[in-house]
């Protein structure tokens, strides 16, 4: 009769908190019992962890079980656990030294015949238990290379329940088997950020209030050597976007739109600024196009953010199987049928990220924008102000980080049919109205960029294409830009113009008073709101950045107006 215990680790949202697993096999009724506010799938763990500890040729004992997940009060989820429980459960009946399993953290889904299955969220997971001092975690072999990339802590992967338990009987600290990748002189796995290996810095990832959460979701320049770093830590072949699932394909370029210079150089804009961007136009003007292409022009993820960005569809179950690190900005294009749940996140079991965490550090692209329902749209306000979004439920509150580039997109009327003299638009003008009303105010308040594309005549093109750039060139000066702000910004938490507060707007960054005449005049006739005010300031700046100047002239701030007003200055 013996009380053994490990550790494990439990996840409400993107964060992960230690718990520890205590395993009693005492005298009573024979039977496997489990306490600690369970979910549904963790409480049909008994059932896996017995079969799996059969099936692995271990001895199951023939007594009462409990096993207690501490502390009680955080809701535990999902299939985590099946490890830690199987192995405490071992060393309470003395398969395994109980010393051994006491320090490392075990991770894991357990399959019926003892294969340790992969699990979500094991880089958030990992983060948070070398918060907590541990030195070493098992994980499953397939969640090894994610896993990986935390440095400090040696990982050992699993790939069955009777591989783990005959190392775990051997004397000496528990080390990996064989892998392949980067290896210590010992053996060792080198955690990418060790010495000798590419770095990678912890993340910070959503917060959590109160004691429980709930739902589902739905979708998709760093410091010295750091881009490089990660590249080559991930093993990443230089694609230009991390897409929601995965898939690769043929890489966008810029240099595929033709006839649309000016939208060419609002996107520009867009990159070098992280601004928010509007495009109106019949079909066939590539709108699609250019907010494809916009994730191309924007810079690697520096070590911080690509943990972050990874965690997040870690989470979600998104991260591509042959990517552990995600080093591109993503690019996220939900169906104009998304529910709330799906953009925002929640729903009514485990809470996910949706669509705007997906799209964390990258372009969140809304197409045909008029069609989503209203409450969909005036979801964003919030995250578009704050970077972040807050999930409520009954049982506790969950935040997660959603600082992206918003792109809309949307046709003049409903019925998007080219309009000619000869076969005019049959839509009335209040149809158009109402169509385009759908983005309200406030929203559109909210965007940087608006911009009106219109059909290229076959002229046009072939002159077009004369002063077409490909993506590598323009996300060169988008790149300088944004060092150029970087090294104005530098001991703020800000990364880039579209972050930075109205109050430093209006105090350390304020444009002289000639360069503020034009702001200032349609703000007094109402043509600018306050919040619209500032977004310009941010405009400027970054038309500044792109001229190479040190701060917006008259010539900034009017073009800068011209651009959210959706005129060409």
């Amino acid at each position: 009769m013996a009380v053994a215990r490990t550790r494990c680790v439990a996840l409400i949202g993107v964060s992960g908190h230690p718990v520890d697993v205590e395993a009693d096999v005492g005298a009573g009724v024979a039977g496997l019992h489990l306490i600690g506010m369970l979910d549904t799938a963790l409480s049909e763990a008994r059932d896996r962890v017995r079969s799996a500890v059969v099936n692995s040729r271990h001895p199951w004992p023939d007594t009462r079980i409990t096993v207690s997940l501490f502390p009680a009060s955080l809701p535990k989820r999902g299939s985590l656990f099946d490890l830690a429980i199987a192995v405490a459960l071992l060393a309470a009946a003395g398969v395994v030294p109980a010393a051994k399993v006491a320090e490392p953290f075990f991770l894991g889904e357990l399959g019926l015949d003892g294969s340790v299955r992969p699990v979500r969220g094991v880089l958030p997971a990992v983060l948070a238990a070398v918060a907590a001092g541990a030195r070493t975690v098992v994980v499953p072999a397939r969640n090894l290379a994610e896993a990986s990339l935390v440095p400090d802590v040696a990982v050992v992967p699993a790939v069955t329940l009777s591989d783990l338990v005959s190392r775990l009987r051997h004397d000496g600290p528990l080390t990996p088997g064989g892998r392949t990748g980067p290896t210590g002189p010992t053996g060792l796995i080198v955690p990418y950020g060790s010495p000798g290996s590419s770095g990678s810095s912890a993340v910070g990832g959503g917060a959590v209030e109160g004691d429980a959460a709930a739902g589902s979701g739905g979708v998709a320049g760093d410091g010295a050597g750091g881009a490089e770093g990660i590249a080559d830590a991930a093993g990443d072949t230089g694609d230009a976007r991390d897409t929601a699932d995965g898939a690769g394909g043929a890489v966008p370029d810029l240099a595929d739109v033709a006839g649309q210079p000016f939208a060419r150089r609002a996107l520009e804009i867009c990159a070098a600024g992280g601004h928010n961007f509007w495009m109106l136009g019949p079909p066939g003007t590539g709108k699609t196009m250019l907010a494809e292409r916009l994730p191309t022009l924007l810079p690697p993820l520096e070590r911080d953010q690509a943990l972050e960005v990874t965690a997040i569809h870690s989470v979600a179950g998104v991260l591509p199987p042959d990517r552990p690190l995600l080093t591109r900005p993503p690019f996220v294009a939900p169906h104009h049928t998304a529910t709330v749940a799906a953009i925002v996140g929640g729903g009514s079991g485990v809470v996910r990220p949706g669509a705007v965490s997906l799209a964390h550090r990258g372009v969140l692209f809304l197409d045909e924008a008029p069609e989503y329902p209203a409450s969909v749209l005036d979801s964003l306000r919030q995250p578009l102000e704050s970077g972040r979004v807050t999930v409520s439920r009954a049982q506790g509150t969950v935040t997660f980080p959603a600082r992206f580039v918003l792109v809309l997109a949307a046709n003049r009327c409903p019925c998007a049919r080219p309009s000619r003299p000869d076969d005019p638009c049959r839509c009335s003008p209040a149809a158009r109205r109402r169509y385009l009303a759908r983005l309200s105010g406030p929203l559109l308040d909210r965007v940087d960029v608006k911009v009106t594309l219109y059909p290229s005549t076959r002229r046009e093109l072939l002159a077009d294409r004369r002063f077409i750039e490909p993506s590598r060139v323009v996300a060169e000066r988008v790149l300088l830009a944004r060092e150029r702000a970087a090294r104005r910004l530098a001991g703020t938490p800000w990364r880039c113009n579209a972050e930075i507060p109205a109050r430093a707007l209006h105090t350390v960054y304020r444009p002289p008073s000639r360069a503020m005449a034009p702001l200032l005049t349609c703000l007094d006739i109402g043509a600018l709101s306050a919040r619209g005010l500032d977004r310009v300031l941010r405009l400027a700046w970054t038309l500044a950045d792109l001229a190479g100047k040190a701060g917006p002239e008259v010539a900034e701030t009017n073009a800068a107006l011209g651009l959210w007003l959706g005129e060409e200055r």
